[in-house]
C-alpha cells in the first residue's frame, strides 16, 4: 500500500474502469475514501478495491451527517483527490479541495468553457500560494507513448509545412457513455465534440509543438445525427503562428471511420494513430518508410502514477498543468464558435501553453 492517501471523487464509468485500477496499480497511492452523489454508486465503486488496500470509507450526498464531500476534505490522511464528475460541476469541487490544501487530479476538460477555465486557474494560483496544493488535469493522451514518439519524429524532418486531422466515428445511442444524462443533454457548448474532443486537440497541439502553435481557426459545424445535439461535426481550417495551414475534420455522428493525424514536413511525413506511427523520409521512389507499433494503453495508469510522483517530489508534472488543458479547450471552443458564427475567423490566445 502506498504512502499517499487519496480519495476518489465520483463513481461513474471512467472511475470504475480507469481511475480506480490506475490508483491501485500505483505503488505510491492508497485509496482511503470514495465519494459519489449516491451511496449505492460509491458502494459499487468500492467493490473494485481489494481488501489488502486497507479500509475504504464511503461518502455521498445521501449519507447524512459526517459523510459529505466536505468531510473527506477534513481528513488528514487524505493528501489528494482524483475528481471525475460532470463537466459543469467539477470546478466547484476542485476549488473546495484546493482551499482545503488537497492536491487535485481532475478529469478533462478543464471547464465547460474558456472563461470558466481562466477563472479557475486564477483561483488556483491565489489559493495554492497559501496552501501549497497542486492542481493537475488528467489528459491521458499526453501519456500515450505514440504521440510523444510522433512528435519527436516530426522534429527530425525539418519545418512543418502542412497537416490533416481526420477523426470520424459514430456515438451510438446504445453506447454506455451516451447513457449518462449530463452527456445526452449537455449544458455546455459542443456536446460530445467538446467532452471527448479535447483529447484530440491535445494530440494535434503536442504534434505541432510550440513553434507551430495555432493562431486562428475558421470552421463550419453541423448536426448530422439528431441524437447528438447541439452539433456533432466540425470541418475546420487551422493556421499556425508559423504560417502553416492545415485541416481538422471531426465527427462523432458519421458512418465514416477514420482516426489519423498526417503531418507534412520539409523532409517527409509522419502519420500518427494512437498505437502506430509511420514515418516517411523523403518522397517518391527514394522515400524510406518506417513503422513503429506501440502496445495499446489509455495512458491513465501512467498519468495517475505521474501525479503521485509529483505530489511526493513537490514538482508538478509538465504534462498535467491546467494551462495546457486551457489550450486544448480553447482550440475546441474556437472551432465550435466559428461554426456558430458561420465560419467567422477566431483568434486564439492561450496556445503558447504547449
Amino acid at each position: 500500500m502506498g504512502s499517499v492517501g487519496i480519495a476518489i471523487i465520483g463513481g461513474g464509468i471512467f472511475v470504475k474502469e480507469q481511475h480506480i485500477p490506475a490508483a491501485l496499480a500505483s505503488p505510491l497511492l492508497a485509496i482511503k475514501a470514495i465519494w459519489s452523489r449516491s451511496l449505492k454508486t460509491a458502494e459499487d465503486a468500492a467493490k473494485l478495491v481489494p481488501s489488502d488496500n486497507g479500509p475504504v470509507e464511503l461518502y455521498s450526498s445521501d449519507s447524512g451527517v459526517g459523510k459529505s464531500y466536505e468531510d473527506i476534505l477534513k481528513r488528514e490522511d487524505v493528501t489528494g483527490v482524483v475528481i471525475a464528475l460532470p463537466i459543469v460541476d467539477q470546478p466547484a469541487y476542485i476549488e473546495k479541495a484546493l482551499v482545503a490544501g488537497k492536491h487535485v487530479l481532475a478529469e478533462k476538460p478543464l471547464a465547460k468553457d474558456v472563461a470558466t477555465a481562466v477563472k479557475l486557474i486564477e483561483y488556483y494560483k491565489k489559493v495554492s500560494a497559501e496552501t501549497n496544493a497542486s492542481f493537475a488535469i488528467a489528459e491521458n493522451f499526453r501519456f500515450v507513448p505514440a504521440w510523444a514518439y510522433a512528435a519527436e519524429e516530426i522534429k527530425k524532418l525539418g519545418k512543418v509545412t502542412g497537416f490533416v486531422v481526420r477523426l470520424h466515428s459514430m456515438m451510438e445511442q446504445s453506447n454506455k457513455y451516451y447513457q449518462t444524462p449530463w452527456r445526452t443533454v449537455p449544458e455546455y457548448q459542443g456536446g460530445f465534440l467538446l467532452d471527448g474532443g479535447v483529447h484530440f486537440t491535445a494530440a494535434i497541439r503536442q504534434l505541432l509543438g510550440s513553434e507551430n502553435s495555432i493562431e486562428s481557426v475558421v470552421a463550419q459545424t453541423a448536426l448530422v445525427s439528431s441524437h447528438l445535439p447541439p452539433v456533432d461535426s466540425i470541418n475546420a481550417v487551422l493556421k499556425t503562428k508559423s504560417g502553416v495551414v492545415g485541416s481538422y475534420i471531426t465527427s462523432v455522428g458519421t458512418k465514416m471511420e477514420a482516426f489519423d493525424y498526417h503531418i507534412e514536413c520539409e523532409q517527409g511525413v509522419v502519420k500518427a494513430e494512437s498505437v502506430k506511427v509511420v514515418t516517411i523520409r523523403g518522397q517518391g521512389k527514394e522515400a524510406v518508410t518506417e513503422e513503429k507499433v506501440f502496445e495499446k494503453t489509455s495512458g491513465v495508469k501512467e498519468e495517475v502514477q505521474a501525479w503521485a510522483e509529483s505530489i511526493l517530489s513537490g514538482m508538478p508534472n509538465p504534462h498535467q498543468t491546467p494551462e495546457l488543458a486551457l489550450g486544448d479547450l480553447e482550440l475546441m471552443e474556437k472551432m465550435l464558435t466559428s461554426g456558430d458564427q458561420d465560419g467567422a475567423r477566431q483568434k486564439l490566445q492561450y496556445q503558447h501553453f504547449v
